[in-house]
């Protein structure tokens, strides 16, 4: 299986809006009522998210996947982990960041991550989520990944949120958003075209990241994919 590399998460961070391929369809922009409510895609991409996490630390996150659809074409229920090594990088709030990625047969190849300011976590998850998208859909990877990347920048509600974290309420932010509801190719894509995307951060929380969610159903409430993360502060 081909490695994640440093380069290909940071397209998915970084890639602007128009690139190759046909663009997704725009919804109307949000407006948030809040002027003091951050950016969803500068939350999520362009914060030092590493820098209340000690060199030393090891970061654990339970992943769970699970899809109804008929012949499973996004294989069978997994249940897994992704556990970040950190270790101190060159400046103060960067971390160098040894990964291991899932465990056994369903281990994929990723890291380190060098010197890196961010949490790749939500990187990993995502550009994973989009092989396994783009092969279920048969679909160019490219146009999935800047649908999603210009509905975090343009289309996401950012809502502020109670987050539990041993026992005790921290602050945080909800970030939710649907790339593909108004997407003039969404009749090819299996039903998927309603995936909601939720993000919970909180900045009292190592590493930022408390959970990712990718959910979608049938109009009879079946799931079609529920695929999240979510951050074990039980974990060492």
């Amino acid at each position: 299986m081909k490695p994640v590399t440093l380069a290909a998460l940071l397209m998915l961070a970084a890639l602007p809006a128009a690139a190759q391929g046909t663009p997704a369809a725009e919804a109307p922009p949000v407006t948030q009522a809040n002027t003091g409510t951050p950016n969803a895609s500068d939350l999520l991409f362009e914060q030092p998210q590493m820098k209340n996490v000690a060199p030393g630390t090891k970061l654990t996150y339970d992943y769970v996947r699970r899809s109804g659809i008929s012949k499973g074409p996004f294989g069978p229920p997994m249940d897994d982990t992704i556990k970040l090594g950190i270790e101190p990088g060159d400046k103060p709030d960067n971390r160098t960041i040894r990964v291991e990625m899932f465990s056994g047969a369903n281990r994929f190849p990723a890291g380190p991550f060098e010197d890196m300011p961010g949490n790749p976590v939500m990187t990993l998850f995502l550009e994973h989520h989009l092989m396994d998208l783009s092969r279920v859909l048969m679909a160019n990877p490219r146009y999935i990944k800047n649908a999603i990347r210009k509905a975090l920048r343009e289309n996401a509600t950012v809502t502020p949120t109670n987050v539990d974290y041993k026992g005790q309420t921290v602050a945080g932010w909800r970030i939710e958003t649907q790339p593909f509801r108004d997407d003039k190719m969404k009749e090819r894509m299996r039903g998927l075209d309603n995936l909601k995307y939720t993000f919970i951060t909180s900045e009292a929380v190592p590493g930022e990241l408390v959970s990712i969610e990718a959910q979608s159903k049938n109009a009879e409430g079946g799931e079609l994919l529920q695929e999240k993360l979510t951050y074990d502060p039980k974990a060492g």
